[in-house]
């Protein structure tokens, strides 16, 4: 087992909650806008716009995550969290601003911003790992993630009395969960200003030249293309990433076209809502049983089991007709485990394969491979059932996260019979876990 400093651990232990804290808050910000973004859009313009609301905001958390993790690579987790925050706020305001002289260019301009609520809290999960000890960074990164539970069930539901009060002040009543964005997200950044301290990854660099006599510090800015060389010979990181994006693809997939499979046989809302909040659950409920088994157990096979889940996940869903609700949701709950295992694993993996150093571009560069992945993937699936159908839809992303299982269950081979180094052979960077 590792082991580190004792002021190592309790600084660890104060990021830990501060970042848990802070992603609460900002899960909220971020659920409660998504609750009704969809419906503000269709307001403001018309009903084949509305799909643009979920679209902006995964594509601005994609685009926010670059230079967010370029600020971190500088000057610490603290300054890029910041930023990410400050931009979800000014996305709220224009969101609302938007709202109130009706016009829908402004408002999604704002929803693109508010992506940078969404970065904050991925980004956070990263920032939980920089102090952690190898035996315990799966449960440091799954804390975080578990943290956004609270948010995701609290915002939904204060949608409609922030309505109430947004009407109050003369406000479209749409607008309302905005407003409530505007104010979390500033709690939350006003927590990671104040409390967030000594920073993290500045820490961790510190400690490693410390303990190694190896200089830490900013590494150089890099193309995205030279990010991806970086890592292509690190097989470990290669299979950390591919999990990260394949697992969210294909949720993202599979999820946006539950709704519209359940419609097209006459479910209620009631009955969609339910099979989508069973899947919103199976995405975040085991997350810290995720990371402990990723820190027993190892990465790895975390990861092939979030694979076996998404396969099982397609089998049962894409089997299902829209009639079949109950199986819908026992798919899309497994569905949101496989992606949680995935995430979480392959999150852990990507970021101990790499160099301290290196870390904030690689794990920016992850994110926004992961949001371009999502955004696709809600795009292409509309186009894949309506020429084809929802089951066609669970074959093609089937074969989308076969070949991740193959590289997975290769990687954990090599692992259990690594190839002896020779003598005076440089150390693997990857952390063999």
């Amino acid at each position: 087992m590792s082991t580190a400093a004792p002021h190592i651990q309790e600084t660890q232990q104060r990021v830990v909650r501060v970042l848990a804290a802070a992603q609460v808050l900002g899960g909220i910000g971020v659920a409660s806008g998504a609750a009704v973004g969809a419906l503000l859009a269709a307001e403001l313009a018309t009903d084949s716009l509305s799909g643009l609301a979920a679209a902006s905001s995964v594509i601005g958390a994609a685009l926010i995550a670059i230079p967010v993790s370029r600020l971190m690579n500088v000057s610490g987790r603290r300054s890029g969290l910041l930023l990410a925050y400050a931009i979800g706020i000014i996305g709220a305001m224009l969101v609302v601003f938007g709202a109130v002289i009706d016009q829908f260019l402004v408002a999604l301009v704002g929803l693109i911003a508010m992506g940078g609520g969404t970065t904050a809290g991925l980004q956070s999960r990263y920032a939980a790992t920089d102090l952690a000890t190898p035996d315990r960074r799966g449960r440091s990164l799954s804390t975080v993630v578990w943290a956004t539970t609270i948010g995701s069930v609290l915002g939904p539901n204060l949608a409609d009395p922030m309505g109430d009060v947004a009407e109050a002040i003369g406000v479209p009543r749409l607008a309302g969960p905005y407003l409530m964005s505007l104010g979390v997200f500033s709690i939350s950044a006003a927590m990671i200003g104040l409390l967030l301290r000594p920073d993290p990854l500045i820490v961790a660099r510190d400690e490693l030249e410390r303990t190694t006599g190896v200089k830490g510090g900013p590494a150089l800015q890099t193309s995205i293309a030279a990010v991806l060389r970086s890592i292509s010979g690190i097989t470990p990181a290669v299979l950390g990433l591919l999990a990260i994006v394949v697992g969210h693809a294909s949720m993202v997939g599979v999820m946006a076209m539950t709704p519209v499979h359940l419609r097209h046989d006459g479910a209620s809302l009631r009955i969609i809502g339910f099979v989508i909040s069973g899947h919103i659950t199976g995405m975040y409920i085991a997350s810290p049983l995720v990371g402990l088994a990723a820190d027993r157990i190892g990465r790895r096979p975390v990861i092939i089991t979030g694979g076996a889940f998404l396969l099982s996940a397609f089998l049962i869903a894409g089997t299902a007709t829209g009639h079949e609700s109950t199986q819908l949701a026992v798919g899309l709950f497994l569905l949101g485990l496989g992606w949680s295992c995935t995430l979480i694993a392959g999150s852990t993996l990507l970021t101990e394969s790499v160099p301290v150093d290196d870390r904030p571009n690689v794990q920016g560069t992850s994110d926004l491979l992961m949001g371009i992945g999502g955004a696709s993937a809600a795009l292409l699936s509309g186009v894949v059932v309506g020429f084809g159908s929802y089951g066609l839809l669970n074959l093609i992303t089937t074969l989308l996260v076969v070949p991740m299982i193959v590289l997975a269950v290769r990687d954990a081979l090599r692992h259990r019979h690594p190839v002896t180094q020779p003598p005076g052979a440089p150390t693997p960077t990857a952390q063999r876990r």
